[in-house]
C-alpha cells in the first residue's frame, strides 16, 4: 500500500525546524500559520493551527503574547510543542507540562530536548510499521497501535493530574484537610485523615 508506505517514511523524515533553524526574523500571523502546518505531521489537514486558536492559547496562558503583531522563535516553540502535545493531552495539561518545563531550563534547551524525544517517538512509530503490510494485517496494526496510544495517553494523563495536585497542594493546606474531613464526614472517603 503506497500510502503506509509514504505514512512510514513521513514519521521517519518530517521533523519540526530546530531551534537554529527557526526563522531569527519575527513573523506575522499568517507566516506563523504557514509554518505551523509544516511543523508537524498532518495527513488531512484537520488538525491545522488557526489564528482563532493561537489566541486562544496566548489568552489562557499557554503560550507568551505576541510582540505586537509578531512573533518569534520563542513563541515558533511553544505553538510547535502545543501542536503535538494538544493531540493527546487536554490543553491544560499542555499548558502545565510546557510550563514547568520552561521554568527549568531555557527555551531553546527545552525545545531541543522536545524535539529530540518527539523524533525517537516517531521512528518508533515507523519501527513497528511492517514492510509490507497486507489489507488483513491493517486491522490488527491499527488495533495496536490504538491501543500503545491509549495506554500511553493514560499513563501521561494520570502523570499530568499528580503535577497538578503537586501544584494545587501547597496553594493551602487546611482548606485541603478541611475537604477531606468533609468528605470522610459524608462518607465518600474511608482512609486516615
Amino acid at each position: 500500500m503506497d500510502e503506509l508506505l509514504e505514512m512510514k517514511q513521513r514519521l521517519r523524515e518530517q521533523r519540526p525546524a530546530s531551534w537554529e533553524n527557526l526563522p531569527d526574523i519575527p513573523l506575522y500571523m499568517d507566516q506563523v500559520l504557514a509554518l505551523m502546518n509544516r511543523q508537524t505531521i498532518q495527513f488531512n489537514g484537520e488538525d491545522s493551527l488557526t489564528a482563532a486558536m493561537v489566541n486562544n492559547y496566548i489568552k489562557d496562558g499557554v503560550a507568551p503574547r505576541a510582540e505586537g503583531k509578531r512573533y518569534n522563535a520563542t513563541h515558533l516553540a511553544y505553538l510547535t510543542m502545543i501542536c503535538v502535545l494538544k493531540q493527546v493531552l487536554p490543553v491544560r495539561d499542555v499548558a502545565l507540562l510546557i510550563n514547568r518545563e520552561m521554568s527549568a531550563q531555557s527555551v531553546e534547551e527545552n525545545y531541543d530536548r522536545f524535539c529530540a524525544e518527539l523524533s525517537s517517538a516517531l521512528n518508533s512509530a515507523a519501527d513497528l510499521l511492517p514492510e509490507d503490510l497486507s489489507e488483513a494485517d491493517l486491522v490488527s496494526t491499527a488495533m495496536n497501535y490504538a491501543l500503545l496510544s491509549y495506554a500511553y495517553g493514560l499513563a501521561g494523563r494520570r502523570m499530568t493530574e499528580l503535577l497538578r495536585e503537586d501544584n494545587e497542594a501547597p496553594q493551602d493546606a487546611g482548606e485541603h484537610r478541611g475537604r477531606r474531613r468533609h468528605k470522610k464526614k459524608d462518607g465518600e472517603t474511608k482512609g486516615e485523615e
